[in-house]
């Protein structure tokens, strides 16, 4: 098999996914997954498309990651882990994959701060006199 690569966006997260045929080991930035989220529920997060399609320790997944925080990162490398999954097999894995929304990148993002205002929506207090 050869090497499958996917991109996976998240608010300003941007993953970088490689995908190639196996043990399972999960390499972010260089770092073993395990030391790069300390925390189980993210190690869940980005490990979710293969429980789901039942290909846990089938591939091994070398991952760049930039930007964001570790949540957004997280979900960026779930979206790209789909995305690649599908490159490898469409028929077996895309729609189980949808149907949990693993393919629909969330496009909510941060709205920016206008000026003369403390933030994007709330407004300094308002004085008569």
């Amino acid at each position: 098999m050869k090497v499958v690569n996917a991109l996976g966006r998240r608010k300003s997260a941007v993953a970088r996914v490689y995908v190639v045929a196996g043990k399972g080991n999960i390499t972010i930035n260089g770092r073993d997954i395990n030391d790069y989220f300390a925390a189980e529920s993210l190690r869940y997060i980005v490990n979710q498309p293969f429980e789901l399609t039942g290909t846990a320790g089938q591939f091994d997944v070398k991952i760049n990651v930039g930007g964001g925080g570790v949540k957004g990162q997280a979900e960026a490398i779930r979206l790209g882990i789909s995305r690649a999954l599908c490159e490898v097999d469409r028929e077996a894995y895309r729609a189980v994959l949808k149907a949990n929304g693993f393919l629909t990148r969330d496009a909510r993002e941060v709205e920016r701060k206008k000026p003369g205002q403390p933030g994007a929506r709330k407004r300094f207090q308002f004085s008569k006199r």
